[in-house]
């Protein structure tokens, strides 16, 4: 497979996300050893407008490679357990990435599996945490560029738009509403929407989900015991 150069990831991050759809993400671990996974979800972040990324304040030692040049990774630690992985998108000096959500694995599935400690193949990279954990990223390959020998991005089958779904990002509280998240909406290997929730092909079903619930509480409520009715005209004493 071709591997991609630089002037790929040099173009909008809003682009980027659906671009990289597709595509393979390759970890080198050592000589002949190598894991390998098709991107099936994306999520974009931009330091302008965005309240949710981590540059929305500006740059800081921990987010700087964030408003690096392109084509570079920028890895954050989260929830005091994971890494997340993100490609830097914007022109330097211009916070942007693109966060790597989900995976379909395609070789070293073995040590996915070791690291991961399922043998659930849909499970394995259908989260960012998941994905740095089954493919051995971590923090020492924050800034590294993706034309190196340890990291690489190759051609992939290009996905058709009609493959390819937005919506909102997932698990986070500002600027919630940017359907910023893009997918392939056949592969069993995306995210879920929620904690507990069924994966999604759109957005628009978000609304249907949420009416369900109160729909579901509302009758469980239903059927509780009445509590006796007030007496309008008592009085305590």
């Amino acid at each position: 497979m071709k591997r991609l150069d630089t002037e790929f990831y040099q173009i909008p991050t809003l682009e980027l996300t659906e671009r990289l759809l597709g595509k393979i993400f390759v970890h080198r671990e050592g000589p002949g050893v190598e894991t390998r996974a098709r991107i099936v979800e994306t999520e974009a972040y931009l330091g302008e407008g965005d309240e949710a990324c981590r540059a929305w304040h500006g740059m800081t030692e921990r987010n700087r490679a964030m408003f690096g040049p392109p084509g570079h990774l920028y890895i954050y630690f989260t929830y005091g357990c994971h890494y997340l992985m993100n490609i830097v998108s914007e022109p330097e000096g211009t916070a942007g990435a693109v966060l790597l959500r989900a995976m379909e694995p395609l070789e070293g599935v073995g040590r996915m599996r070791q690291r991961r400690r399922t043998a659930d193949g849909r499970a394995l990279l259908s989260g960012p945490g998941k994905i740095t954990q089954a493919l051995g990223i971590g923090p020492e390959l924050y800034g590294a560029p993706l034309t190196g020998e340890i990291c690489w991005i190759e051609e992939g089958p290009d996905i058709p738009p009609e493959e390819i779904g937005s919506s909102p990002r997932i698990g986070i509280a500002r600027s919630a509403e940017l359907p910023w998240r893009k997918f392939v909406t056949t592969s069993p290997h995306v995210s879920k929407t929620r904690p507990g929730g069924s994966k999604k092909r759109d957005g628009s079903r978000w609304k249907d989900d949420n009416f369900s619930f109160f729909k579901d509480i509302q009758g469980i409520a239903e059927k509780l015991p009445k509590a006796p009715p007030r007496c309008q005209n008592s009085r305590m004493p």
